[in-house]
């Protein structure tokens, strides 16, 4: 299981002060107006950095960080991601998961529980979100020739279309196969 997760992403300066607009990856903002310190990951290189201040914003939080002191150095975090343990992670409602934890689950057949392939991404659709499932070489789908092995396809990520999603076993059942042809 992940034990940290990219909230947002950093971008332009806000402001005479140093503040960053940060936009956050979660629908909620609260849990990161309580924040008092991230990971800044930039260019590969990771940092904590201390929150000395953070304000909603429309559609961002405002963070000013410690020694970030003028809009110059805000726009050298332009486009940093921040990081947080799972404990500072904004809280999961019923039905709910991180897309971390999603990653790398095996998707099966609900019927018979053959592996089809695995989650690779969660990606917003118009619709609402679709699980991007990369299909195993050896699925049966693959060798009637429907599907062939390693192609990616997106699938509604919805009830009707998965019977269950279990963290704990490391799968998400498929409920129709035909959905990946």
């Amino acid at each position: 299981m992940t034990e940290r997760f990219v909230i947002g992403l950093a971008g332009p300066p806000f402001g005479l002060k140093g503040f960053v607009k940060v936009r956050p990856f979660s629908g909620d903002i609260g849990h990161l107006l309580t924040l008092r310190s991230v990971v800044v990951r930039l260019a590969g290189k990771e940092r904590i950095m201390q929150i000395e201040e953070s304000s909603p914003a429309p559609a961002a939080v405002l963070m000013k960080f410690a020694g970030i002191d003028s809009p110059e150095a805000a726009k050298t975090l332009r486009g940093a991601e921040l990081l947080v343990d799972r404990k500072q992670a904004s809280p999961l409602g019923p039905g709910e998961f991180y897309v971390e934890d999603l990653r790398g689950l095996a998707v099966v057949d609900w019927e018979d529980g053959k592996t089809l392939g695995r989650i690779t991404d969660i990606v917003e659709g118009g619709g609402g979100d679709l699980v991007e499932i990369r299909l195993s070489p050896q699925s049966e789908n693959a060798e009637k020739g429907e599907a062939p092995g390693g192609e990616l396809r997106l699938v509604p990520f919805r009830k009707e279309f998965f019977a269950e999603i279990s963290i704990e076993k490391g799968r998400a059942a498929l409920l129709n196969r035909w959905i990946l042809e």
